[in-house]
C-alpha cells in the first residue's frame, strides 16, 4: 500500500473527525511507519516494502473498524513510560496520570499502598518506582489483566505484589494495614453508554467500565468501607470518579467517618478525584 499522509487522513475522515484523523495519521506515518516529520509535512508518499505494506494495510483496516490505536500498537504511554495494553485491559487515561501525580505529592517514602482494580498495572508500577521504599500490592478480578500488569511490572523492574481478587466478594480482613488505598474502579453508568465512542464500546472491557444505573457508587462504597479496616489510622484513600457524582462521593465518605475530604477537578474542569483520610480513631483493626 502506497499512501500519502493526505490520502491516509482522508481515509480516516470516513470514521473520525478531522482533528482525530489528522492525529492518527501522523502517529501512523511518523511513529509506526518511520516517516520523517519533514516528509510527512511535505506529503511525501509512504513507500513501504511488501512486509511493511501489509502491516500498514492492517493498521488502517483496524483503525477503520474503530480499534483503539493503543491496542494496535500494543502499548500506551503513562507518565513517561510505555505500558503494555491489549483487549481485556482498560487503556490508561490522562486523568489517571493526574491522580497518580496528586498521590506522589502526598505519599511518604516507605508507604504501604494497595491498588484495587489495577488493570494494566500503570498506577501500581508507577507508585512502586516513584515512591522510595514503598510496598505496593495490586489486585484485579481479571486473570488477563493481571498477566498484563505482571508483564509491565517485570518490564520496568518494579516490585509489586499482585493478587487475583474480587473486591466485592473479598473478606473484610487482611493480613496487613495500608497507608494508602487507591482505585480507579468501573464508574460509567449504563445510561451513559449511548454517548460513548465506538472504539471504547467495541473493544475495551465492559467490566472495567460500567456500573448499574441504580448503584453508581457500588465500588466506591465497598472499598471505602474496607478502608476503615484496612487503612492505618490517618491513612489516605484516593479514587478516580465519575464527574457527575462528586457531591455524592463527598457525602458517602463523610457518612463513613472519613476526614479531610477533597473533590478535585481534572484539567478539563470536571470533578474527577476524591481523596479522604481515614479517622484517627478506628474500630479495632480487622474486627
Amino acid at each position: 500500500m502506497n499512501l500519502t499522509p493526505a490520502n491516509l487522513r482522508n481515509l480516516l475522515k470516513a470514521k473520525y473527525d478531522d482533528r482525530e484523523a489528522a492525529a492518527l495519521a501522523r502517529i501512523v506515518c511518523c511513529e509506526m511507519m518511520g516517516q520523517r516529520p519533514a516528509d510527512y509535512v511535505l506529503n511525501e508518499p509512504l513507500r513501504p516494502d511488501a512486509e511493511a505494506g501489509q502491516r500498514l494495510d492492517d493498521i488502517v483496516q483496524r483503525l477503520l473498524r474503530f480499534e483503539p490505536l493503543q491496542y494496535i500498537e500494543g502499548k500506551a504511554r503513562f507518565l513517561g513510560r510505555d505500558f503494555r495494553v491489549g483487549p481485556g485491559v482498560l487503556i490508561p487515561r490522562p486523568e489517571t496520570e493526574e491522580l497518580v501525580e496528586l498521590m506522589l505529592k502526598e505519599t511518604s517514602p516507605g508507604a504501604r499502598l494497595l491498588d484495587i482494580g489495577t488493570g494494566s498495572g500503570c498506577i501500581a508500577v508507577t507508585l512502586a518506582l516513584e515512591v522510595p521504599g514503598a510496598y505496593v500490592e495490586a489486585w484485579d478480578i481479571s486473570p488477563e489483566a493481571l498477566a498484563v500488569a505482571r508483564a509491565n511490572s517485570e518490564r520496568w523492574d518494579a516490585k509489586v505484589t499482585f493478587r487475583q481478587q474480587d473486591v466485592l466478594a473479598c473478606p473484610k480482613e487482611t493480613e496487613t494495614a495500608f497507608d494508602v488505598m487507591v482505585s480507579n474502579p468501573p464508574y460509567v453508568t449504563e445510561s451513559e453508554e449511548a454517548g460513548m465512542s465506538p472504539n471504547v464500546l467495541l473493544y475495551e472491557p465492559a467490566g472495567a467500565l460500567f456500573v448499574p444505573d441504580g448503584d453508581p457508587l457500588l465500588f466506591y462504597r465497598h472499598i471505602a468501607q474496607l478502608g476503615l479496616k484496612w487503612l492505618r489510622p490517618g491513612g489516605r484513600l484516593y479514587f478516580e470518579i465519575n464527574r457527575t457524582y462528586g457531591r455524592e462521593m463527598a457525602a458517602l465518605l463523610e457518612g463513613l467517618g472519613y476526614t479531610d475530604i477533597r473533590i478535585e477537578k481534572d484539567l478539563s474542569g470536571n470533578d474527577r478525584f476524591a481523596m479522604a483520610q481515614a479517622p484517627s480513631l478506628l474500630p479495632l483493626w480487622g474486627r
